[in-house]
This record gives structure tokens, sequence and C-alpha cells, in this order.
């Protein structure tokens, strides 16, 4: 874990805090290097562990800089931020690690916003201009009000590649995605990065898949996605394979409540399958996967699921736990 402190803190938009982290000791703990696309664990003042994504250029060594926006239906984690974090405030975060890369033998890159979802997008602009390779930028949002790093992105060197689309502006002006993808699909090695909301993601891929977008081009991270229940859910039982412990988990209960209520603690994190902290291996059964972070091909796979959001197609679930 590294002790950071808050050196800054303003509202970059509407509902939208970006906060500065920097070291405690930047001489015996100084910030460790980071590529785009990274986030870092953020141990927030009410115990809940969030995950933000970096959204300053990676060539900073001296801070880290998140986006964070006060979302309406917070479980905590964004409320802790907006209404307990105060600048030369303390607190403990993770070492940067990355899930949503960029490709290295791009030849083209096309860059896809939506909201928040800017964040790692940002970092990444920086990173391609600062390499001067090539890429085009488009970032979507409801209303100008609402466009985090705005004046940024227009002071930045970057700034003619990128196209702002607005929900309420001017329709000619609104991001043409299908056309936009027709015209690069056949192109060698362009490669698609998208990060939003639950429903812009869905709408990127699924217009991707349309199209046939090459799936090994095509790169995605969410920040947030609701958990799928149904009220028809079955009851299944899980056993720790260490112990032989069998545990039911009835419908509408997560493996980890049920798990916790024996004893037994699988970290979490963001708790709606979107993180990866609470992977689990799966010896035997077939899981229900629910989650955004597995890939298809782990999915297929069926040794390992996220037991936060989760279920069983099969009566018992054996866990390397």
């Amino acid at each position: 874990m590294l002790q950071v402190r808050v050196t800054r803190k303003t509202m970059d938009a509407t509902d939208i805090a970006v906060l500065e982290l920097a070291s405690i000791d930047e001489a015996r703990q100084p910030l460790p290097a980071f590529s785009a696309g990274s986030h870092i664990d953020v141990h927030l003042p009410n115990g809940l562990v969030r995950q933000y994504s970096l959204c300053n250029s990676p060539a900073d060594s001296h801070r880290y800089q998140i986006g964070v926006l006060r979302d309406s239906a917070s479980r905590g984690g964004s409320a802790a931020v907006h209404d307990l974090l105060k600048e030369e405030a303390t607190l403990e975060i993770s070492s940067p690690r990355n899930h949503f890369p960029l490709a290295v033998d791009a030849s083209h890159s096309i860059l896809l916003a939506g909201g928040i979802g800017v964040t790692p997008i940002l970092c990444m602009a920086e990173r391609l201009s600062a390499t001067d390779a090539s890429f085009e930028f488009h970032y979507c949002t409801r209303s100008l009000d609402r466009t985090a790093f705005h004046s940024r992105i227009l002071a930045s060197a970057f700034a003619p590649r990128v196209s702002f689309h607005h929900d309420d502006g001017d329709e000619d002006k609104k991001i043409r995605l299908r056309e936009l993808l027709e015209s690069r699909r056949g192109a060698t090695g362009v490669h698609l990065y998208v990060c939003g909301p639950q429903g812009f993601l869905d709408w990127v891929i699924q217009s991707a898949q349309a199209v046939e977008w090459p799936a090994a081009q095509l790169h995605y991270e969410y920040f947030g996605a609701e958990v799928s229940k149904s009220e028809g859910d079955a009851e299944f039982e899980v056993q720790i394979s260490s112990s032989g412990l069998l545990v039911r988990v009835p419908g509408g209960q997560s493996v980890v409540e049920a798990l916790a209520q024996h004893g037994v603690q699988v970290e979490t994190s963001c708790e709606q399958g979107v993180c990866g902290t609470c992977v689990t291996r799966v010896l035997r059964g077939t899981p229900d996967h629910r989650d955004h972070y597995l890939t298809a091909q782990e999915h297929a796979a069926n040794d390992q699921f996220m037991p936060c959001c989760s279920r069983s197609k099969s009566p018992v679930l054996v866990l390397d736990l």
C-alpha cells in the first residue's frame, strides 16, 4: 500500500471532482510509474475500497490524478470522495494496475469516451500524443457543463484530434458511430478503445459487432455495471475445497454474502463484477457468469468466476478457497 496526500481537489465539471495525489514521503516512497489505462484502488475514509482510473500523463512521476463523478445511486464510494476527502487529507492507495492497456502494434487508435469514462481514455490520449502515434478521440457527454477536462483538452497538444459530442448539442455534431466504425473497419491495425457507462459501452460494442469489427482490436473497460438479478435465480451450493464446508446460496444472495455468513471472507471492491478483485478459481461445476471483467474466452473456460455477482448453473460449485 502507498501512503498519499490529497494535494489538490477541484470541481472540474458538474458533479465531477478531480483529485491530485502525491506521496507523503517522495524520497522514501516515490509513486510507482504507470502506463496508459491504469487504475488504482483507493481506500476511502468510510472503509470502502474503490477503483479509479489515472487520468494524468504517464510521464508524470510526482502525482496521480483521478476524476470521480458523484453518482446519485452511489453505494458510498463517490459520496465519500466528494464529501469526506479534503485537500491535505491522507489515505492509502494501491500501486497502479492495468487491465486496459494500449496495443503496441496499432497503426491507428480510435478513443471513445462516454461521460466520466473519459479518465483512462484521456491518459491514453496523453501517451499517444507524446509518442506521436496516430489516433482520434471522440468524447460523448450529456452537455458541455458535464464535460470533465474540457479546458485541459482544448489546451493540449492533441486538441485538434478531439471531437466533442453532446446529447443536447447540434445534431450535426453528434457522433455517427456506425459511419465511423465502417470507415475504419477494413484498415490494418486499427484498434478501438471505449470506456463509459454500461449503456454507452453496450451501444459501442454492439455497433462494432454489427460491422464485424475484429474482436482482437476492440478494447473496453466498464467502470460500473448493474448486477444482473432475477426473481427466478435458483438456489445452489458452494463448497470450500480446503475444508469441505458446504454453503447454501439462496436466490437473491451473492456467493460473497453467503460465504461471509459462515466466516469465509472473500476480498471485494466494486461488488459489480467490473474490477477483478474477487476473481476466484473454480475446481468443479459450471459458473453462471454475470461479470464484465473476464473475457469471453475466460468465461468459456469456466475455471474462474466473480463471486460478487456471478452464480452457478450446476447444483454445486467447488471453489479453490
